[in-house]
Formats: C-alpha cells, structure tokens, sequence
C-alpha cells in the first residue's frame, strides 16, 4: 500500500512539472578569451564566459555541427536559470522538443552575469562598459574557438536573451537553422522602456551608499528602488491579483520580493546589465536575417506591450519572419510567459519543422 501510495505521490509532482525530466546530467565549464576587445574600444586582459552544456555533439554528412542549440537568459538572469522544472522539464526530456539526448543544448551566463566576467568581481565601474553585441561576439567565440561548434540548429532566448536573438540572426546570417526570440522587440528600447531601465540606474546612483560604486555594502535605499522598477516590468497585473487579492497580501508579497531580490543582486552589476541594451537596434539590419525565424510575445507582457504595434511593422523586413502574440489567458505570466514552454511550445516544433 505504501509503495502505491509513493507512486502517486510521485506522479503528481512529475506532472505538474517538480520532478525534472530524465535529460543528461548538465556539465559546467568555463572560457578565457584573453584580451578581448570590447565595442567601446575597453579591453579585459581575461575574460571568463561561463556556461552549461546538455547532451554530445553530433554532425551532418558535410561535417558541420547539426544538433547544436543556443539559449539566452534574460537581464540579470544566467544560463543556470534554464534547468527548471517548468523550462527544462518540458524541454529538455526524452522524446521532448529539445531532447537533450538528441541535441546539444548550451547554456551561457552571459558578460556581467552569472558566473562569466562581471564588475562585482573586482573592477567595479572600471569594468568595461559592455553591449549586447559585445555579449553575441563574445558567446561566438566561445563555440568556436572553444566548443568547436561551426553551426547552430536553433538560437533563441527570452527578454535580453531574445534580443540577442534578433543580433545573432544579422550578424552570423548563415551560421544558424533557426531563430526564436522571446519577449522582446527587434527596435531601438526606446519609450517607457528605456525610462525603466534609465531609472534602475539613476536610482542606485542617488543613494550616497553607493559611493560611485565603491560600496563595501549593498547600497540598499537605491537598490531596492532599481528593483521596484525591475518588479514591475516583468509583473503581470493579473497573476498579481490572483495572488495577493488583499492588501495584507500585496504588501507580504512585496516584502519577499524586494529581499529575494536584494539577496541576489548586485547594484554595480545590475547597472552594467541594463546599460548594455543602450546601443541596441536591430531595425534596420532586419533584412540580412536569412534563417526562418519566430518571434513571440504575450499580450500582458508589459516591457513589449502590444500596443505598440512595432513587431507587426518590423517583422515584414525578415523574409522568413513570423510573430505570434500569445492572448491573456491564466497560464501567461506576463514577461515570464518566456519561460513557459508549454504556452509556446507548439510554435517552436512549427519553427523545428520548417526549418529541418
């Protein structure tokens, strides 16, 4: 009776996602690219690119890498992020999408972020003040150089990793079978999204703590206002109120929020990660994207709100573009509708298909 009784118990956490899927064991390592010129013109004698890989390398009948997967965290985030329940365990498993026993999934924590070369390691301000194309270059030179990859089966990534998508798609047109930018917009971040993030970093600066980043202390006062601002770009209005439909719990919910936040984030870090979307502007190299390509949005999505009406003018320019606006339903979590695979996944084995 016990025995059926922990099967159960396990079936239900496996279901609905608590239980990872049996994907091979992620392995960890790192790249030193040694004096790497940076788009300001900066340079760092070693810079450390971290990453996670899944899976073994396989090749087609003309030599090329032909499962190789490219993933992108969002700001702030890392690659670790991906290896959730609710990402990897609808992703990565046997007989899923991106079964990590059929392909080669990589995971890179991006320049200032996770594991990989950040200003909180030492240099503070005087790290170089780093761009997404700085991270695309640098993630380049990672599989080539270093994981002797020559071509991708698919790049995608959500938020700032979904930007990075559209960068990869023009910069190394021919060197990917498929693009998959999520939450994001292939425009300059203009608007009220370039007065969020333009905030985050006037906020950490005016708190005396901060001590033009020399602080021997978390300056808290200006973090915790950058990470309001950081909040509530990524909310969804609807899940917030179905999770806090009183005012005793909105406030409970802002307080562990605000901590967790502060626990894990760093003010001179989490300045350089916002600042490096200022030159981004992929609209007017749109049309060197060669490979097809899906872009997908959530309508409650309050960083890429649709009413915009910038992806359905931008997307004409990519001749092998199509975009998707997920409707408001009580799955979609707003920003994070990106990492939900089960809301989207079934335009990812579209993009898989016509793209084989």
């Amino acid at each position: 009776m016990r025995k059926i009784y922990m099967f159960l118990i396990f079936l239900i956490l496996f279901v609905n996602g608590m239980i990872s899927q049996n994907y091979p064991t992620p392995l960890e390592g790192d790249y030193v690219i040694e004096n790497f010129k940076f788009e300001s013109g900066e340079k760092l004698k070693d810079l450390n690119l971290h990453y996670i890989t899944l899976g073994k390398i396989t090749k087609g009948k003309d030599g090329k890498v032909n499962n190789a997967v490219l993933i992108k965290h969002g700001t702030t985030g890392s690659g670790k992020g991906f290896l959730s329940p609710k990402f990897a365990g609808n992703l990565f498993g046997p007989g899923q999408l991106l079964d990590a026993n059929k392909y080669f999934i990589i995971l890179t924590d991006d320049i200032g972020h996770g594991n990989s070369s950040k200003p909180s390691d030492g240099l503070l301000m005087d790290f170089p003040k780093y761009t997404y194309d700085d991270m695309v270059h640098a993630n380049y030179k990672l599989l080539t150089e270093h994981l002797n990859i020559d071509h991708l089966r698919l790049v995608m990534g959500t938020s700032m990793g979904g930007m990075q998508s559209w960068v990869w798609g023009y910069t190394y047109p021919d060197f990917m079978d498929a693009i998959m930018p999520l939450a994001s917009l292939p425009v300059e971040i203009a608007g009220r999204n370039r007065m969020q993030r333009a905030l985050i970093v006037r906020l950490i600066k005016m708190d005396p703590e901060w001590k033009n980043g020399r602080y021997s202390e978390q300056p808290k006062v200006g973090l915790s206002g950058a990470i309001g601002q950081l909040m509530f770009m990524v909310s969804s209005p609807l899940q917030w109120q179905k999770s806090t439909p009183t005012r005793e719990e909105a406030e409970e919910m802002l307080d562990k929020l605000v901590d967790r936040y502060l626990s894990i984030l760093d003010a001179n870090d989490m300045m350089y990660a916002f600042e490096s979307s200022r030159f981004y502007n992929p609209a007017t190299h749109l049309s060197k994207i060669k490979a097809p390509l899906v872009a997908i949005n959530s309508a409650d999505d309050q960083v890429n709100p649709p009413e915009l009406g910038l992806m359905e003018k931008e997307i004409k320019k990519v001749e092998k573009g199509t975009y998707i606006l997920l409707p408001i339903t009580d799955e979609t979590s707003g920003h994070g509708t990106h990492s939900n695979p089960t809301i989207w996944g079934k335009y990812l084995a579209d993009l898989l298909m016509i793209s084989n």
